[in-house]
């Protein structure tokens, strides 16, 4: 039990000191950097994200995990707002470009993917029960969402030359991609077998 929360805490701990020891973070105004912090929390979270949904995190009941999965999703569309926010007090034209997908920078286009479709899931989610969206329904979408979450966040993150260390970012990287992987096809198999008669 203590092992995974401890790999977990040094999945996530890890990049976040890498950045804060980068030397390009002089040459940054404070709110660029929360701006980067942000984004960088964000990415971590798409680690835990996976694991609370798929019962793997020790100490968690089914109920208890789908709950904190919520909130967690909750703070994951905070940091992205944040990160957008600080990034749009900045530099609001590379902002304004990366929106139009007219930016000149690739990771942009992928980042903007991402943003949308955190901020997609989170209102299906909102609107789920008013809607009265099927539970099979609410899981296609909710995963091929996270999905284009992941992937997107992943591309933006490994594309960026910046405060992030590349080792530990593609290391935080691979983790979250293999995670929401396993996931996926755990969640995929319950149900197939669920519905087989």
């Amino acid at each position: 039990m203590l092992t995974v929360w401890a790999a977990l805490a040094i999945a996530l701990v890890v990049p976040i000191a890498a950045a804060a020891a980068s030397p390009l973070l002089a040459w940054r105004d404070p709110v660029y950097i929360a701006a980067g912090f942000a984004g960088i929390a964000a990415l971590g979270l798409q680690l835990v994200q996976p694991l609370l949904a798929g019962g793997y995190l020790p100490g968690f009941s089914a109920y208890r995990g789908r709950r904190l999965h919520r909130w967690i999703g909750a703070v994951l569309v905070l940091a992205v707002v944040i990160h957008v926010a600080g990034l749009w007090l900045t530099s609001p034209p590379d902002v304004v470009d990366a929106l139009q997908f007219a930016s000149p920078t690739p990771f942009s286009n992928w980042g903007v993917i991402a943003m949308w479709a955190v901020f997609a899931v989170a209102l299906l989610a909102l609107l789920r029960r008013r809607l009265r969206i099927s539970p099979r329904v609410w899981r296609i979408g909710h995963l091929t969402l996270a999905l284009v979450i992941v992937l997107g966040s992943i591309v933006h993150a490994v594309l960026i030359e910046g405060t992030m260390e590349t080792l530990s970012k593609v290391a935080l990287c691979a983790l979250v991609l293999v995670g929401t992987a396993k996931v996926v096809a755990d969640l995929w198999g319950r149900a197939k077998r669920s519905a087989s008669p």
